[in-house]
């Protein structure tokens, strides 16, 4: 038996020697496309996650995508990295990409999401059912939160379109007498509410939370009727909307190809807190984004460094 061992260990050391022993599998050259969304935090999530990769010699590309169309990119691998899936809205659309088998959900980045109708804490003296939804049916609070845009009936400032979220079939559903108005962009929706918020001016809208403005901002998210699966699934909408994690998710392709960006996406981790107070120096104290982003890389480069292990 010690004679075959031996025999053995030395055909293994004339491999070894002779450089046929399989390489532990190496990065590719080409770029991992990332993808940008359109809301701040994305995209310090993003770059983030990036910019660690492009420091540890890795070759990253940004391309810009909404959160929907993104998932047909990933399947096909003409993108290869979402970093922020939010279970309120992109849950369905990720279950159907991962059931495809070209997309893979990577786990959970550490934030948790929360979407869903707000309001500023001075529209309950006009409105004072608040947060109860059903204050939101009362001919009066219906009033006070019309605008000439949308008279006689309340108006809600939607997010971009692009987002989903199913606005438009919970005020049928429910009955509200409300017009949905989608802003065309994440930043013309919270220079909205911030003039309005100046001004005392009437306003009911969408806010999201990892974000700032639910710190800066007094104000009070309507209290719906709770989310349940089957609200979503039986297509009735007359819930609140879904709460959870914020996933990362990626083209299957990614682990063969990128295996070291593969294994530090999957550890990722940011809380909403971080994310918050990021997000507020960019969007409130207006610092470059990449600033920001190159910061928080020298002062955790521990961290980040071990998301590639």
């Amino acid at each position: 038996m010690k004679r075959g061992l031996t025999t053995l260990s030395a055909l293994f050391l004339g491999t070894f020697v002779a450089g046929t022993i399989p390489a532990l599998a190496e990065d590719s050259a080409d770029p991992i496309k990332f993808v940008l969304n359109d809301w701040t935090g994305q995209l310090i999530s993003a770059q983030i996650m990036g910019e660690a990769l492009k420091r540890e010699g890795l070759n990253v590309e940004y391309v810009q995508a909404d959160a929907m169309a993104q998932f047909v990119g990933m399947k096909s691998g003409d993108l290869h990295v979402a970093m922020e899936v939010w279970a309120t809205t992109q849950s369905d659309v990720l279950n159907e990409a991962v059931a495809s088998g070209q997309v893979e959900n990577l786990g959970e980045s550490g934030m948790q999401a929360k979407e869903e109708w707000w309001y500023p804490l001075y529209m309950k003296e006009a409105c004072p059912g608040l947060p109860n939804w059903e204050a939101l049916l009362e001919p009066d609070c219906v009033a006070a939160f019309s605008t000439p845009e949308t008279a006689p009936k309340g108006r809600y400032l939607g997010a971009p379109v692009t987002w989903g979220g199913f606005d438009e079939e919970r005020v049928e559903a429910l009955g509200l007498d409300f017009e949905v108005i989608h802003a065309g962009t994440d930043a013309a929706l919270f220079a909205e509410l911030e003039s309005a918020y100046q001004r005392s001016a009437p306003i009911i809208l969408w806010i999201y939370t990892p974000h700032w403005v639910p710190a800066v901002y007094e104000g009070e998210y309507v209290e719906f009727p709770p989310f349940t699966p089957e609200c979503y699934s039986e297509e009735r909408y007359d819930c609140g909307k879904p709460t959870g994690p914020i996933w990362k998710a990626a083209w299957t392709g990614l682990a063969e190809k990128w295996p070291k960006a593969h294994t530090a996406i999957r550890n990722f981790q940011l809380s909403s807190e971080e994310s918050n107070e990021l997000i507020r120096r960019v969007d409130v104290e207006k610092e470059p984004l990449e600033k920001v982003v190159a910061e928080w890389l020298d002062a955790n480069e521990a961290r980040w460094k071990a998301w590639m292990q």
